[in-house]
């Protein structure tokens, strides 16, 4: 059996956020990773995201922290309207102190990572799996070009499944059981190139309503990023018809007004749109033999909790401190024994964290408004906003600290 800690050959199924972070990782303790990514070429752009305490603190140990940057800013605000067009002063996630997260885009986190590997990092476009058969010596992986139409086998030490929410080497090494635990909510998100009418470049904005909600997320230095959530009773029902029309039966049948009716023609005019369900991914075990599952494809805890990407960064970092220490068993067994408790938390904190984007019902609605309020108030906004701060401390412990 090959020894972890003195190197190995790892496939890396995803060429996302956890997974450039792992095979970044894994080049640094030794290894020779294989990169492989469905898309034809890698993803630019994406949408807002934050970077706590968790990822800043991996990615400085990676070396990339100063390549992924920062959009913040103390000029950066957001404020609270309504279809009227009504404003008061909004609550910016990313500029609470202490432990202020950074804002950023998707693609900065994953330019920094994809700029820290190695060139001699073999990478493979088009390409998925079809097959994983495991023994006591390696795991046989069968491999689709998607472009050329050929199909390979070739054997790794390691399989690090981070292809998502959905993803393919779960399936294939955990079988075809549904581990997808939906929300009953969907998403809508979209990068912008101009600031929303009527406001400043690093202005953004919230609406929120009773099972709905439109935000604008601001930066500095670009304009902000565009999310729209909303509950549903029917999941297949939001993808059976455009998701233009989804969304906008969601936020019906009152009259959009001026800003709503803005925001719904940008996100249906921008190149590159997201829209989905929001669901976590809930597993009794991350890996099995050789493979392991990390990121998304592993736990999701969805945007609501803004903590996918730094997790990912974590998860790699220390999953990589791991396989040094250990052999694969060992190392394996004692990744998940610290990523788990952390990630129990992320998911539970996800679920409150949901009622800030969007709250389900006209109660939650009215408890969101009081906290605003509250927020606001100058004598007791203070202290709101240090519950608040004690709440983010989970966001912001080094689980992958060596």
């Amino acid at each position: 059996m090959t020894d972890a800690s003195r190197g190995g050959r790892a496939l890396v199924v995803g060429l996302g956020i956890a997974g450039i972070a792992a095979a970044v990782r894994l080049r640094q303790i030794g290894w020779e990773p294989v990169l492989v990514e469905r898309a034809p070429a890698r993803r630019s752009g994406g949408y807002f995201i934050m970077l706590f305490g968790t990822g800043v603190a991996s990615a400085r140990r990676l070396g990339v922290l100063d390549r992924i940057g920062d959009r913040g800013g103390p000029h950066v605000t957001v404020h609270e309207v309504d279809r009227t067009g009504r404003r008061r002063p909004g609550m910016n996630p990313a500029a609470m102190a202490p432990g202020a997260p950074r804002a950023l885009l998707r693609g900065d986190v994953e330019r920094g990572l994809f700029s820290a590997l190695p060139d001699d990092v073999e990478i493979r476009y088009s390409t998925v799996p079809t097959g994983i058969v495991q023994d006591d010596t390696a795991a046989e992986v069968t491999l689709h070009d998607t472009t050329a139409g050929t199909t390979a086998t070739e054997r790794f030490d390691l399989v690090v499944g981070a292809d998502g929410m959905r993803s393919t080497v779960r399936e294939l090494a955990f079988g075809p059981q549904d581990f997808l635990h939906p929300l009953d909510y969907m998403i809508g998100a979209a990068l912008l190139d101009e600031p929303v009418d009527g406001f400043g470049l690093s202005e953004g904005l919230m609406l929120a309503e009773p099972g709905r909600s439109a935000w604008a997320f601001p930066f500095a230095d670009h304009a902000p990023s565009l999310l729209f959530s909303y509950r549903t009773t029917d999941i297949d029902a939001e993808f059976a018809r455009p998701p233009i029309e989804s969304i906008r039966a969601a936020f019906g049948p009152q009259p959009t007004g001026p800003l709503l009716e803005s925001l719904l023609t940008r996100y249906e005019q921008a190149p590159d749109a997201l829209f989905d369900s929001v669901h976590q991914v809930r597993m009794p075990r991350w890996h099995r033999g050789r493979v392991v599952l990390l990121g998304d494809a592993a736990w999701c805890l969805t945007l609501y909790s803004g903590m996918g990407a730094s997790t990912g960064i974590a998860g790699a970092e220390l999953l990589g401190t791991m396989l040094r220490r250990h052999d694969l068993p060992a190392a394996l067994h004692a990744w998940e024994a610290r990523m788990r408790p952390f990630i129990h938390t992320q998911q539970t904190g996800a679920l409150t964290s949901r009622r800030l984007f969007t709250p389900h019902d006209r109660k939650e609605h009215i408890m969101r408004a009081g906290m605003m309020r509250l927020m606001r108030a100058p004598a007791v906004g203070h202290a709101a906003r240090r519950i608040m701060a004690k709440d983010m401390k989970a966001k912001n412990i080094d689980v992958a600290s060596p």
